[in-house]
């Protein structure tokens, strides 16, 4: 039996597994879903947004949403992953399943909590009601089997006028339990009109056990929000991710996604920003070092609908051995949306002749009062710079790698919680082998 088949008969059986309210608004959307991932399927190269990525090896494992066994987790097996003396809200799910004493959750100035108690309890009914899968829904399987098995994942609500004082981990962990398991988190992010709140994602797997993680966000910043989002990708070798996030921004509001890709087998990255109002701003950050046979997609999307908006895209890209890159980034003006200041630039470095890059800007734009740019490179290291380090006695691999270093900071100085910054700049200082002369 196909992978697809044999999702499309396993709905029935996880919809009468227990624990999910049949009767709700969701139970339709979850139907509507299911109807539509039968109808498209898995995406293919011969769509032209995966033109670039293949899943087809990815999807002859034999993938299953139930596990047959659970396997606990101590605090030591995931010290690792946390980020270091950092203060924080902390959801951890551990094959799927939510670990309450792993975790700090609160619902105090604002809900800090797990989606299964949103999904299913009359108290949230309203929120979900009015943005549950609202931004997911449109031409997007893989979005649309996550919303048909949706049960799990992380819910926040920030109401109007707060300042989340700490930042929020969100920590999915799978377990040699979880071999060949196909995860679908759902996220549901809600930030009031002029709150602020700093969200840190990660995914990892804890063993060698072959997993895919098809996971969706959707989050809504109201008037004059600040959202700081960061998605730390460093994931083993044998697991696969297809991260989703959709962001709607009303006016004056400031939306951030930073992605940080080093680990993993495939990664695809579908990041959509929609601003509906003025003067908003989008900023989009993005570093990926790669070798080996991974691969990772970022496509991006900013869709500038009123006017005075700007939006401000910085995506790089180190690639050795036999790696694959993909960077497919899409600016839409409207014709209402005179004024607009958009800036998107694509930088990659190919080490070694067996790396790809497949590089697609793309400006759409319909108005004819408006500041849009895009750039891209393409390249390998400088060597006027490499003989001039090496002329002041720094050896060739040393120079190499403060040189490759120097073009990924930019990118890494973009972070603004200080314990976070010193995690990403060790692990991009280890990839790159680089000594830094100081411990952090």
């Amino acid at each position: 039996m196909e992978l697809k088949e044999k999702l499309i008969s396993s709905f029935l059986a996880f919809e009468n597994k227990g624990g999910l309210d049949l009767d709700s608004n969701v139970h339709a959307i979850r139907t509507k879903a299911m109807q539509n991932f039968e109808k498209d399927g898995f995406p293919a190269k011969k769509d032209e947004e995966w033109k670039y990525t293949n899943l087809a090896s990815l999807l002859k494992t034999d993938f299953n949403i139930f596990l047959s066994d659970t396997k606990s987790v101590g605090f030591e097996q995931i010290e690792n992953y946390l980020i270091n003396d950092l203060d924080a809200y902390t959801l951890i799910f551990v094959d799927g399943v939510f670990n309450s004493f792993l975790s700090t959750t609160t619902h105090e100035d604002c809900d800090v909590c797990v989606m299964s108690s949103a999904l299913t309890k009359p108290k949230y009914k309203m929120i979900i009601d009015n943005y549950f899968n609202k931004l997911a829904n449109e031409n997007n399987s893989l979005s649309e089997l996550n919303t048909a098995f949706v049960k799990e994942g992380s819910y926040i609500n920030i109401p109007k006028n707060t300042v989340v004082i700490k930042p929020i981990q969100l920590l999915y962990f799978s377990t040699e339990a979880a071999k060949d398991v196909l995860f679908q988190p759902r996220n549901l992010i809600i930030v009031g009109e002029n709150s602020h709140v700093q969200i840190i994602e990660r995914h990892q797997n804890l063993s060698a056990s072959l997993n895919f993680t098809n996971s969706v966000t959707e989050i809504f910043a109201h008037k004059r929000a600040i959202i700081d989002y960061y998605k730390i990708q460093n994931d083993s070798l044998n697991s696969s991710l297809v991260d989703s996030t959709f962001i709607s921004q009303k006016q004056q509001s400031i939306a951030t996604v930073n992605t940080y890709s080093f680990g993993g087998k495939l990664t695809r990255n579908n990041l959509e920003f929609h601003q509906e109002g003025e003067h908003i701003t989008s900023y989009l950050n993005g570093i990926s070092i790669l070798n080996g046979k991974q691969h990772v997609d970022n496509h991006t999307l900013v869709n500038h609908k009123f006017p005075n908006c700007e939006s401000h895209e910085l995506y790089k890209g180190i690639y050795s051995d036999k790696s694959v890159g993909v960077f497919n980034g899409k600016v839409i003006v409207q014709q209402a949306a005179q004024k607009t200041n958009a800036f998107q630039q694509n930088n990659n470095i190919l080490l070694h002749d067996g790396a790809t890059i497949n590089a697609k800007p793309q400006l759409e734009i319909f108005a004819d009062d408006v500041k849009c740019s895009h750039g891209c490179t393409i390249g390998q290291l400088d060597e006027s710079a490499l003989f001039y380090m090496q002329s002041r006695g720094i050896p060739k691999e040393s120079a190499k790698a403060l040189l490759l270093y120097a073009f990924a900071n930019d990118v890494v100085e973009k972070i603004k919680i200080p314990q976070l910054k010193t995690k990403i700049t060790t692990i991009v200082a280890k990839n790159l082998a680089v000594d830094l002369g100081f411990e952090f």
